[in-house]
């Protein structure tokens, strides 16, 4: 459990994920051109730019962030879901699952 948590029970608030300096760079780098795009279309819109150009970014936003999730949903998988398996608990799977069906809405 997190000792800043004031909860007192083991919670999903107090789930922590040590990332290696690979990981946590390769996520950072997505989230800063994601960032870089989202700025972009705001200044698209501020400079009343055609709809349909707006659009166009914002689905490519949308696929970065497919992307991202999808290289975040495999370190998930390749770490904390192989570890808590060999460790007996199985209930990440569950969680795995559910957390696949909200990706996938």
């Amino acid at each position: 459990m997190d000792e800043s948590c004031s909860c007192n029970k083991e919670c999903s608030c107090c789930k922590t994920k040590h990332r290696d300096e690979v990981e946590y760079k390769n996520l950072m780098n997505r989230l800063n051109r994601i960032e870089g795009q989202i700025r972009g279309i705001k200044g698209m819109v501020e400079k009343e730019s055609y709809c349909v150009d707006i659009l166009t970014q914002v689905t490519a936003i949308q696929a970065a962030l497919n992307s991202f999730n999808k290289v975040l949903l495999s370190n998930h998988i390749k770490s904390c879901v192989v570890d808590n398996i060999r460790e007996g608990n199985d209930d990440v799977i569950d969680e795995l699952l559910s957390t696949i069906q909200k990706v996938m809405k």
